[in-house]
């Protein structure tokens, strides 16, 4: 297995792409690699197609520089929970024959939020978190029990729904009837509704929405079952795949193909065929003004879900019910990204193998409204990790003596305040934009204001940066608003709200983050196993149950 992110993107680019396939996989993210390497293992013949030009959508690396110079820096897989050995993510890649090492990050505060007169480490022992609360916030004892039960109800069912596909089921009901009403009360709750009845002091709302960027929506809009599956999702433990946010792509990626199926990459699709109700094929991009029509007996589609059913598919082909919920689908905030790399040890600036999540103030609401309302974008948060720090016996995130910062910051995705037409984005025009230019430099230099802030000293170290924005983000993969996280995860649009797996055409399925699974590494790679898996029972075959 190389170390370079692109070692197969020209073997990639120049395969043959086949005039016929019994699966045409649209996107080459973790679910549609998840689901494409079962469907091959299973004997379907897959063919997987991304526009990119590396595999794994939001768990890639980009590299800059050469030789001893070299940087590489995560996307999107940042920390990923529960990989013990009987985790998901374990399961998942053992049902493909695969392994994968991980370094746990800092099981004392693996999240560390910063507020401006508040420090909280969140560790990953759920009965911890509880005590250090409670020492905190003592006067709040009584909502700081409720919040805890719920997290550990939710821990249950959560384990429970892993395994109905995210369904509801008579047992899961069962479940929620035993925890005494909490479950049933909030299950179509926002997490201000359950703040609400229980808790008021602002600071320690703000310590409990304080990972809030990990689906950027505010407390008012998340669902709060959502909420508190993600909080013990991590108190299962937060970890770091050794080699890289690449490397399990990597890995997938070549599963498919030594099962004698392909991934190609450079090859946009452009359509999915319909005739008489049915998917039929997809339309690839071959380059100079040329395309392919490759017949599918079936497609699975990985891409953002409004482009599946509003723009590949089309809005003639589809029931009005269905055109109707996928035109109101809200999606997620998006996300700004600085990379640096910093000549010094982070850890004598005080930073550890952890992720440190700083605050302007402890209002979560005001913050996404100004987001939302305000013409410019101004910064009112942090998000700041260091793969070197999280994976440090890897010898390829940075140069000798150089190691790498990643600082992230939720932003609007509305491509007018980034001054950025969306039929300049293609084309790649918008990049030597000046006013694009001017507000993509002055985001950046809040980020490195912010790390300095947090870690004195590091700003004069910094010897390499670049940043991407959601105009960034929507190039690369093409998602409604720049967002990696999907349709937003209100009550409205989780569980049973959200897409399943079988789409509204037959032959058609969906993956990905605005599936039933959810979004993040997991959700992701869970909504692949889980596509496939219906696939393949409409198609008379089977797939070894992992997530049982």
């Amino acid at each position: 297995m190389s170390n370079d992110p692109v070692y197969k993107t020209k073997a990639r680019v120049r395969a043959e792409v086949p005039e016929q396939v019994d699966v045409a996989v649209v996107g080459a993210g973790l679910g549609g690699l998840v689901s494409s390497a079962y469907l091959a293992q299973a004997g379907f013949k897959v063919a997987c197609f991304d526009q990119h030009y590396v595999a794994g959508g939001c768990a890639t690396q980009f590299a800059r520089g050469s030789g001893a110079d070299k940087y590489q820096f995560d996307i999107g897989l940042h920390y990923i929970g529960d990989c013990h050995a009987d985790g998901s993510i374990p399961r998942i890649l053992r049902g493909l024959g695969l392994s994968q090492e991980y370094t746990q990050l800092d099981p004392d505060g693996f999240d560390t939020l910063v507020f401006p007169d508040l420090e909280f480490k969140i560790p990953n022992d759920l009965a911890l978190y509880r005590a250090r609360l409670v020492d905190l916030f003592p006067h709040e004892r009584k909502g700081i029990d409720r919040y805890h039960r719920f997290l550990s109800q939710i821990a249950e069912v959560s384990r429970a729904m892993e395994r109905r596909h995210g369904r509801m089921s008579l047992g899961i009901v069962w479940k929620v009837l035993k925890g005494g009403g909490l479950l049933m009360r909030y299950q179509n709750a926002t997490m201000k509704d359950f703040l609400d009845d229980c808790i008021q002091d602002p600071k320690l709302r703000a310590v409990i929405m304080g990972q809030n960027g990990d689906y950027a929506i505010p407390p008012s809009e998340v669902s709060a079952f959502l909420h508190a599956g993600l909080a013990v999702h991590y108190f299962r433990g937060a970890y770091y795949p050794k080699g890289g946010g690449q490397i399990i792509s990597d890995k997938i990626a070549e599963c498919i193909e030594n099962a004698g199926s392909t991934v190609h990459l450079r090859k946009p699709v452009t359509n999915i065929a319909v005739e008489g109700a049915k998917v039929v094929g997809i339309d690839v991009d071959m380059g100079q003004g040329q395309s392919k029509r490759v017949q599918a007996t079936k497609v699975i589609s990985n891409a953002d879900i409004k482009l599946t059913l509003l723009d590949l598919i089309g809005s003639e082909h589809l029931p009005g019910k269905v055109l109707q919920k996928t035109r109101d689908y809200r999606m997620a905030e998006a996300i700004f990204m600085t990379c640096l790399g910093v000549k010094t040890d982070l850890r004598q600036h005080g930073m550890r193998s952890a992720n440190y999540w700083q605050f302007d103030g402890y209002d979560f609401e005001a913050l996404y409204k100004e987001l939302r309302t305000s013409p410019t974008i101004v910064p009112r948060a942090a998000y700041i990790t260091s793969a070197s720090l999280k994976d440090p016996e890897c010898s390829y995130h940075a140069p000798e003596g150089v190691q790498t910062v990643e600082i992230m910051t939720m932003v609007s995705g509305d491509q007018g305040k980034w001054r950025v037409h969306p039929s300049e984005i293609d084309d790649w025009r918008y990049k030597k934009k000046e006013e694009y230019l001017s507000i993509k430099q002055a985001v950046e230099a809040n980020m490195i204001d912010r790390l300095e802030a947090l870690f004195p000293g590091t700003k004069d170290a910094v010897v390499f940066q670049e940043s991407a924005t959601p105009t960034t983000h929507r190039r690369y993969t093409r998602s409604a608003g720049g967002t990696g996280y999907g349709i937003a995860a209100s009550p409205q649009q989780f569980m049973n709200n959200r897409p399943g797996y079988r789409g509204p055409l037959k032959n058609l399925y969906l993956c990905g983050a605005s599936t039933r699974a959810g979004h993040g590494i997991v959700g992701a790679m869970s909504s692949g196993f889980l596509a496939a898996t219906c696939l393949a029972k409409d198609a008379g075959k089977a797939i070894p149950s992992v997530l049982s």
